[in-house]
This record gives structure tokens, sequence and C-alpha cells, in this order.
């Protein structure tokens, strides 16, 4: 089972930096260079000096990687950024209405130390996607320089008895102590609960059984978890007479994987001269895997698949070039029967994903099979407008192709299997914020 521990965290003295809103930042893999810019013209504190230094005139291989590490050791003596006395958990929810849709939601979960463990099947810990090899190599250098985990892995744990919602919010019945709204108009609130010192509140230890009963399935953050493992095993090398070290966990915020999570899609773009269909075939194409409504327009397009719902139905959105230079607009609907006989191996959970479903379509109906698509044959968005934008603009893709979400369900499902999804299957919404709690790797 795993295990998941309080810790003290180095958070950000408002009494030293102001608002703490400047200081924050979103994940790093989320930030295009004009916000990376901004951000650090925000604060001279702001944490992407942490989490994703930039590279300056002159610098050799890992310069920013020392750079980031003399931040965090500047801020930490200067009293920028301050330990807590305790070892504590740190309650966090996020208030935010979903991009497309209006209704107001809330998730709550809380960061704690989730200590590492291979990622296999039947163990603690499960993955539901695949790394890649440049961003691993990034954040190992980064950590192996700073020492600490200044943005969390995001794991979702399972409580159907619905006890540790009780318990969250016993230990927010409270002022929070970080209360601030960032550029997408999410509400970020943190409470730190001590487990040990002044009047620990037994509440704490009961919500770090509850999250450590049975598997945590990686929601977010697969990068920085495998980062984790191979720095642990480094540290084990050279300091082998450890108990229990530091190195041995990473940080994490868990969120009960009943709460109102929104999981959005990623829509296809398929590039000019891509496989082998071309503008004036592909609404015939499609026919011979799904049941095809045609003649739909733009904005119902958006419509439909531009806000949270429920995905898993093998239903999909097209918008493509016709032979005349026109636009044209299909809502897709698999049908199962004629995709069975192609499904890659792997639990049913994986073979029903509305993702592998395209993806087998494209392959049969476009020819871009895996290779193709590592090219670069496919493009992507998270905004369905921009989708049908980029189609018609004419100059790079011939055709979109609009998902639904993937139901947070059928993620553990395809965790729990052993199996991984597709690239690009997922993107949890809202994004936890960077720089509220630090996790050195320290007791």
């Amino acid at each position: 089972m795993p295990l998941v521990r309080p810790f003290r965290a180095l958070r950000y003295d408002s009494a030293a930096v102001g608002d703490l809103s400047a200081v924050v930042a979103p994940p790093y893999d989320v930030i295009a260079p004009a916000q990376h810019a901004a951000l650090l013209a925000r604060h001279p504190a702001n944490v992407v000096r942490l989490d994703f230094p930039r590279d300056e005139a002159g610098d050799e291989p890992d310069d920013r990687y020392r750079r980031a590490a003399r931040s965090l050791a500047a801020w930490r003596s200067d009293g920028t950024l301050h330990k807590d006395p305790h070892p504590s958990i740190y309650l966090y929810a996020q208030t935010y209405r979903a991009p497309g849709d209006e209704t107001e939601r809330t998730q709550s979960g809380f960061f704690g130390r989730l200590r590492l463990e291979p990622l296999e099947p039947g163990g603690g810990v499960l993955p539901h996607e695949r790394t890649l090899a440049e961003p691993r190599e990034d954040r190992y250098r980064l950590l192996r320089a700073t020492g600490v985990n200044s943005s969390p892995v995001v794991g979702l744990y399972d409580d159907p008895s619905g006890r540790s919602r009780q318990l969250i919010e016993r230990l927010t019945a409270v002022q929070p102590a970080v209360d601030i709204v960032d550029e997408e108009g999410t509400r970020h609130r943190v409470w730190p609960a001590p487990a040990d010192g002044v009047e620990p509140d037994p509440a704490v230890a009961g919500l770090l059984s509850v999250a450590g009963a049975g598997p945590i399935t990686i929601a977010d953050g697969h990068h920085r978890y495998e980062t984790a493992l191979r720095y642990r095993d480094e540290r084990r090398m050279t300091r082998s007479c450890e108990e229990d070290p530091a190195f041995d966990y990473l940080l994490a915020l868990l969120i009960e994987r009943h709460e109102p999570l929104t999981v959005l899609p990623t829509h296809r773009l398929l590039r000019s001269a891509a496989g082998d269909a071309t503008p004036g075939d592909l609404l015939e194409a499609v026919a011979e895997l799904f049941d095809v409504e045609r003649g739909v327009a733009p904005d119902r397009l958006v419509a439909e698949f531009g806000s949270p719902g429920s995905g898993g139905r093998g239903r999909f959105g097209l918008w493509t070039r016709t032979p005349s230079g026109g636009r044209d607009g299909a809502i897709l609907t698999a049908r199962r029967s004629a995709l069975r006989a192609h499904l890659p191996t792997g639990g049913d959970a994986l073979r029903a994903l509305d993702v592998t479903l395209l993806g087998i379509a494209l392959e049969r109906i476009v020819g871009l099979d895996a290779a193709a698509v590592a090219g670069g044959a496919i493009g992507y968005t998270k905004s369905p407008s921009d989708a049908l934008r980029a189609v018609d603009d004419g100059t790079e893709f011939d055709a979109a192709f609009l998902l639904e979400g993937t139901p947070v369900a059928d993620i553990v499902a395809v965790a729990r299997d052993g199996d991984v999804m597709p690239q690009k299957s997922t993107y949890f919404y809202p994004k936890a914020l960077t720089g509220l709690v630090i996790n050195p790797h320290e007791w």
C-alpha cells in the first residue's frame, strides 16, 4: 500500500514578498514563452526561477539549474522562504469554472509526501501515461541541483465511504493561510494542518490513513515521478545507511477520485499532406468505421465539444476542407463492431477509450501509424474554436477531430489494468499552482 506522510514545507513569507499571487506560477509544462517572461518580470522571487529556470547568454551546460539552486539558498537565507516548524499536511481547495462551462466547481485535496515505489502493475502507485526522455532529463537535472520538489505530482485515491470528504471539511473549517485568485479566475486556498506539535488534529492521521488505503493513480506529473525515482536510486548509492531518508518521498497533491474533477480533451489536427486521405474524400472515408451526421455547423461543434462532458461514448466532431475549397462539419459515432478487430492489446478499459478508437481510425482511414504521429503528422490543441480556425486558415491543417474528455473512472481503470494511455489523452483542469508549498529533501 502507498505511504503518505506529513512534512515541513518551505513556504513563501508574505511579510517578505507581499502578494503571494505574484510569486506562484502554473506548472512548468504549461507555461508558454510569453507567460514565462511575464512571470519573471512579476516578482524577483517568482517560483519560476526555481521550477523553470531559463537559459541566459553565455551559459555553460547546467548553469540554469545551478542558478536555481543559488536562488533557493538565497531565499532560505534572507527569509523569502521559511520552513514550517511542525510536520503538516496542507489542505488545498481550487474553486473554478472550466473552459466553456459556467458551472462553478470546487475540488479539494491535500499536499503530503508520497513514498516512492516502482511503477508496476499491482503496485501502490500506478501510472496512466508514458513519459518522454527530454523532459525527464530536464526535471532530473533540476532536482539534482536544488534537492527540492517545487511542484507536485497529482495522485488520485479512492474513498467510496466519503470519510475523507468529512475529514477535509473539518480541517478546512477555519480561515485559510493562503487565499489567492490566478489569471484564469481560479481561487486557490491552503490550510496547513500540523500532524504533531501543539494540539495536532486527529483528523490529519485519519486523512493520511484513508489516502494510503489503496493504490494511488498518477493523474499529472509522470515525468516528475520518474525523475524522483532516478534521483532516489542515485542517492541511495551514496547514503545507503540512512534510515527512511527524505529523498525516498516526493511532493504529492492527493485528491479523492470522486471529487468534481475536470478532464479536458486534446483535439487532433490532421496536417496537410499527412496520410492517404485527401480533404475531398475524408468524409466518405470515415463512413467505413463511423456513423456520420453530415452538415454540422461550426457553432454546434464548438458547443458540443467545447465544454466538459462525459466521454467514452466513441463520439467525435470533424471539421474538414471540401474539394470545392469550402468547409464541412460532421459528428461521428464509432461503430465498435467495425473497430473491434483492430483494437490494440491490453485491458478492456484501454481498448474502449475514445483516444484509442480515434487512433485506430486515423491509421485505418488516413494511414497514420504510430511512427507518423510521433513524426509530427498530428497537431494538438485544447480549444475546439482554435482547431476549427486552424482548418479554416488552410495553410497547415486539412481537418480537425474533436474529442470529449476522458472520464476519471476510465483513467483509473486503465492504470489498474497495468496499461498506459496514448499521448495527449488527458488534461486535468485546473492545474495545481507551483510554489504554494515546496518539499525539501530533509526532515
